[in-house]
């Protein structure tokens, strides 16, 4: 398939690793001028159960890859990212793909004889590519996050608990209690609603030798906080507070003992998202954090399914 000239769809599985980690780190330096992916980033993003069939490259000359698109359904919701270069492809590319992740939409919708929601994750604010294309197929702007670099050289000032609050390591025999956390909390971000893809993707992340710490208040799970080091660079993968536990400043004490553990594995930098409507979050951050830069990521939703 050549939608355009030399331009040509390809599987992820016929592009070599590092070819996405070149397309998302130009892309991220593109709109930013600070590129962060690693290696370790893009395996996290290609070990979904399904993630072969759901999931499209755009190559040009050279074999470049100039778009990414993939999905992952959830319950009732289709979670999809997409990447794409700035430049004379651009705008094609994008929408190329995003054609393809609506079409196997429409096929998922088939199948399971259901309409699903669908959101497009992770856009950086200042994307001049992306959102229009978005627009144009009847997506809008929905929740906003704020993603953090922390400079781990830096110790954070030590975890402060609530009364009768603790921290521990996370066991395999936490993973019900700890998706019971994922579905009560108030995260924007897109939810796991099947206990078993929950567990699957626990055991995933165990086996890459994550940090995974719980916070109980009087023996109740309150929160818990996953994070992962590959070299110098820490990543915090997901963070949850229970709602009934919130203002106790639980997910601050989460986030300090995660990345004290991070650094303790070698970690230099860790970059960290959270839930924000506020772009300028990062200077509450900074008085007990070292950080170095702040940007903020869009999810877009459909609303003319």
């Amino acid at each position: 398939m050549a939608p355009h000239g030399q331009l040509a769809v390809r599987r992820p599985a016929d592009v070599p690793l590092d070819s996405l980690v070149r397309l998302v780190r130009s892309y991220e330096e593109n709109v930013t001028g600070v590129a962060t992916c690693t290696r370790e980033d893009i395996l996290l993003e290609t070990d979904h159960p399904g993630y072969e069939e759901n999931s499209w490259c755009l190559t040009g000359p050279g074999d470049k890859v100039l778009a990414w698109a993939a999905l992952s359904p959830s319950g009732d919701t289709v979670d999809a990212a997409l990447t794409a270069l700035p430049g004379p492809h651009g705008q094609s590319a994008a929408r190329t793909l995003l054609c393809l992740v609506l079409d196997r939409v429409d096929e998922l919708e088939a199948e399971h004889g259901r309409p699903y929601a669908v959101t497009v994750g992770g856009i950086l604010r200042g994307d001049t590519v992306v959102p229009s294309v978005l627009e144009e197929a009847g997506f809008v702007p929905g929740a906003t996050s704020g993603q953090y670099d922390i400079d781990l050289k830096v110790p954070a000032l030590p975890p402060l608990l609530p009364d009768d609050g603790t921290i521990r390591p996370a066991r395999p025999d936490d993973d019900e209690a700890m998706h019971g956390l994922h579905l009560r909390g108030l995260s924007k971000g897109p939810k796991t609603r099947d206990a078993a893809a929950f567990r699957a993707s626990r055991n995933r992340l165990r086996d890459r030798g994550e940090v995974a710490l719980l916070l109980e208040v009087a023996g109740r799970p309150a929160g818990y906080v996953l994070a992962q080091a590959s070299g110098t660079e820490g990543r915090v993968l997901d963070l949850c507070v229970a709602p009934a536990f919130r203002g106790l400043g639980i997910g601050l004490a989460l986030l300090t003992a995660a990345l004290g553990d991070l650094r303790e594995l070698g970690a230099e930098r860790a970059l960290v998202t959270l839930d924000t409507a506020d772009p300028n979050e990062h200077e509450a951050l900074a008085r007990v954090l070292a950080v170095q830069g702040a940007r903020v990521l869009t999810r877009f939703d459909r609303v003319d399914g």
